[in-house]
């Protein structure tokens, strides 16, 4: 798979596990696997786990950001995309802050209204200019 493939399906199981809140992550997976809807892989799961390994974290960052919309409003498309995104830049060395940031405007295209992709590429641009310049130098 590649890396846009990887996302994309991590996408998938954190939206799902927004709509199932009650489900645990290893329901979400065994489910998508037993659906056997979109493929995935242990990339995706390691990024499906990290996103909620780190989920208050992530989530204080998009508040932060986010100064036209509280957490509780945020679409939940937008949401996942947005945690995964903070996520990888916080989390993953091999991810630049600038890739996390294309890859999730490219998902929020697919999946959600022009709206909603300026939203989510202008919380990931003030989040990206908050952090030190050799961060953004790697990027």
């Amino acid at each position: 798979m590649k890396r846009s493939e990887i996302r994309e399906a991590a996408f998938l199981l954190v939206f799902e596990k927004e709509i199932r809140r009650d489900d645990t992550i290893e329901e979400i997976i065994e489910s998508a696997k037993e659906a056997d809807e979109y493929d995935f892989n242990k990339d995706t799961v390691e990024i499906f786990r990290g996103v909620y390994d780190h989920l208050t974290e992530t989530d204080e960052i998009i508040s932060r950001f986010s100064d036209k919309r509280q957490l509780s409003r945020i679409h939940k498309v937008s949401l996942a995309v947005l945690r995964i995104a903070v996520y990888e830049i916080n989390h993953c060395d091999r991810v630049p802050t600038n890739v996390a940031i294309s890859e999730a405007v490219n998902i929020t295209k697919k999946f959600a209204l022009d709206a909603e992709v300026q939203f989510v590429n202008g919380v990931l641009g003030a989040y990206s200019r908050s952090l030190p310049k050799n961060t953004e130098a790697e990027s």
